[in-house]
């Protein structure tokens, strides 16, 4: 049987519009390497992935949005970050819903910045066996030496946000507004919650280019900041799962929608004059952050991440 011949990419139909499509569907061919990758992962901490919100479509939702963030390196250099996104959410499941307790979450915690400090997991420790995968592989980037502790202290602040949330939850109504008794100041000064400066960082090790290591002071700035602006971008859209889990959201913090719409505004016109003059410094790593804040704006317009209900 004769092999039909190669087609060039995206001259097909002869356009640009081709060429436009052929790069997605070689987008997606990496989010689907990333996927089967995760589904390894999955199925070797069944303890951490059992629920239900641990669905298929979480799965591949995860390794799409790091494919379309930073299309241009293979699956094999995207692995990392397409795991570390994946812990997250399992660090964000332990916490935030299997915590019974401010002792419990301590634990967690523990366990795992022992963990970023080079110790073993503890056995059944589930949650810190996985970031020992993540960590075990990190330390052979070139990048890991000089930046093992940067990524220790993203890991600390993002647990010191996800703690301070899971407390929050559990703090009275302000007797007057019915809300929680909290700003969205103070709301947003704590999105590191949202681990993203985290999953930034471990990607910039792992890819280990030098536009990342010798620009990742800014880098570490401006993604804060796109952080805030994909916190409240989230809470937009997830505004009735949130409450219907029975977690915090910007929107509940406020007598209007407006003050978070307007908010969101303000923040993200400030990201594009950050990332802008990043630009000229680290050209990739300024178009990875302006992809994360595309790519999560249009997913979140039809989607969300979590599976069924808790």
């Amino acid at each position: 049987m004769t092999a039909p011949p190669a087609a060039a990419s995206g001259t097909l139909d002869g356009g640009a519009p081709s060429a436009s499509v052929a790069e997605q569907g070689r987008i997606c061919a990496l989010a689907t390497r990333g996927l089967r990758d995760l589904q390894d992962v999955a199925a070797r901490h069944p303890g951490l992935f059992s629920a239900e919100t641990f669905d298929p479509a979480l799965l591949s939702s995860v390794a799409t949005a790091i494919a379309f963030t930073a299309p241009w390196y293979p699956a094999s250099r995207l692995r990392l970050t397409t795991r570390v996104l994946l812990w997250v959410f399992a660090a964000d499941w332990a916490i935030d819903t299997r915590a019974g307790s401010a002792d419990e979450v301590r634990r967690t915690v523990a366990e795992c910045l022992a963990v970023a400090d080079g110790a073993p997991p503890p056995p059944g420790a589930e949650l810190a066996h996985l970031l020992a995968e993540i960590r075990d592989e990190l330390t052979t980037a070139p990048a890991w030496a000089a930046l093992r502790t940067v990524w220790r202290d993203e890991l600390d602040r993002m647990f010191r946000a996800v703690a301070r949330e899971w407390e929050w939850k559990n703090l009275p109504a302000d007797p007057v507004t019915g809300r929680p008794a909290l700003s969205l100041d103070g709301y947003l000064d704590n999105a590191d919650n949202l681990a993203c400066s985290f999953v930034n960082v471990t990607h910039w090790i792992a890819v280990g280019d030098p536009d990342c290591v010798d620009h990742l002071t800014e880098l570490r700035s401006v993604g804060r900041d796109v952080q805030r602006v994909l916190r409240l971008v989230n809470d937009l859209a997830t505004y009735r799962r949130d409450v219907e889990w029975g977690d915090l959201n910007a929107l509940l913090l406020v007598a209007e929608p407006t003050e978070v719409t307007d908010r969101l505004t303000e923040l993200a016109a400030d990201c594009r004059e950050r990332i802008s003059a990043l630009a000229d410094r680290s050209p990739r790593q300024a178009e990875y952050l302006h992809r994360q804040i595309s790519y999560t704006s249009g997913f979140y317009q039809l989607s969300d991440f979590w599976g069924a209900a808790r």
